[in-house]
């Protein structure tokens, strides 16, 4: 027969895991799943960056469409120098701003003059008369568009187009060249 104490060592001794081994496998568990909820929110995190960049460019190409719509053909005064708006329903954390100026081409007769041989009186004449009309016919209109979701930081996003009054453009006056 055999003894209470033998009996009693190998029951204990083939049942299960050890303290032990179950804390080191508690341990590989928790490694893991903090790998994977780390993975998920970083994913979700790019996802949801991604979406607002998706939003910010559809919302900019929307206001800049419905700008050039509004002014195309109308004189260069009717745009306003300065415009701000919200979007309509659905995109409560979004607004947008409209600065327009004159452009303002740079004097190149200088530039011109300073090089070896230089210009002629009527190669300056013609600049300045292109420099002029550039001035008078040409608008920079830019639109920003301000996410405000964290309102310490907005994020901004600007597109610029450039209107021309065609009106405006009359070369036919000095020489005879045609008039566009």
């Amino acid at each position: 027969m055999r003894s209470p104490h033998k009996l009693t060592k190998n029951f204990f001794s083939s049942r299960g895991f050890t303290l032990l081994e179950t804390l080191i496998a508690l341990a590989i568990m928790a490694g893991g799943l903090t790998l994977l909820v780390t993975s998920w929110s970083g994913s979700f995190m790019r996802l949801k960056k991604t979406q607002s960049a998706f939003e910010m460019a559809m919302l900019l190409e929307q206001k800049m469409g419905e700008i050039e719509f509004e002014y195309r053909g109308k004189s260069l005064d009717s745009i306003p120098d300065d415009d701000t708006g919200e979007f309509e329903e659905g995109y409560p954390d979004y607004t947008w701003e409209l600065k327009s100026k004159k452009l303002e081409f740079p004097d190149l007769s200088t530039l011109m003059t300073s090089e070896s041989g230089g210009a002629d009186q009527m190669t300056l004449t013609v600049m300045k008369q292109l420099v002029e009309t550039i001035n008078k016919s040409v608008k920079e209109v830019t639109v920003t568009l301000i996410y405000k979701k964290n309102p310490k930081k907005p994020i901004k996003h600007s597109v610029t187009t450039y209107f021309v009054d065609y009106d405006q453009v009359n070369l036919s006056a000095q020489g005879g060249a045609p008039s566009l």
